[in-house]
């Protein structure tokens, strides 16, 4: 589940506390009466520390690494909202999905290529227009045309061609950049 280990570190934090508060009632309650003597209670003190320490570190450590497991989850979200709505329109703009998501076109262009870099996207974008098409990779390369312009496309880098005309940019996954790259080597 995600979360859990925030809420699980939580415990821990607040178990740790109850039982070192516990533990000083009661090393005062014990100092107070004749059985003990200061070094004893000093002693237990030590000890408790030392066992209840390192619970509140880890629960620490949980409770961190939760928020951290939480944001991580907020943003595969909003990528997957970009794919989805890109997929399902066949072509969206960084503008609808700025309005969309009430997000800063910067924020929204940074995860796009996040996605790419990931080889999540497979499409075209016309980042002069703000255009991001979904289009199969062997439809793109199969005709070698522009999704945008209909122009002749060129290999532009690893999984990446680009228009020579318009400059929009078709991003392939790993797979179709492979297959385009043997299938022009013949």
């Amino acid at each position: 589940m995600v979360g859990s280990g925030k809420t699980l570190g939580l415990v821990f934090m607040i178990g740790a506390t109850v039982l070192l508060v516990a533990f000083g009632v009661w090393a005062m309650t014990a100092l107070g009466s004749s059985e003990t003597t200061s070094g004893g209670a000093t002693l237990g003190i030590l000890l408790a520390l030392l066992v209840i320490a390192p619970v509140f570190g880890v629960g620490a450590y949980l409770f961190r690494k939760g928020g951290q497991e939480q944001q991580e989850l907020a943003q595969v979200q909003k990528e997957k909202q970009i794919l989805n709505a890109v997929l399902t329109r066949g072509q969206v703009t960084i503008s609808e999905l700025v309005a969309e998501m009430q997000l800063p076109a910067e924020e929204i262009k940074q995860m796009i290529q996040t996605l790419v870099g990931k080889q999540l996207f497979s499409g075209a974008v016309n980042w002069d227009k703000g255009i991001l098409y979904s289009v199969e990779s062997q439809k793109l390369t199969g005709d070698g045309k522009c999704p945008n312009c209909g122009g002749d496309l060129v290999f532009a880098g690893k999984g990446l061609i680009q228009c020579r005309y318009c400059g929009s940019q078709v991003f392939l996954t790993k797979r179709a950049a492979e297959s385009t790259a043997a299938a022009g080597a013949t």
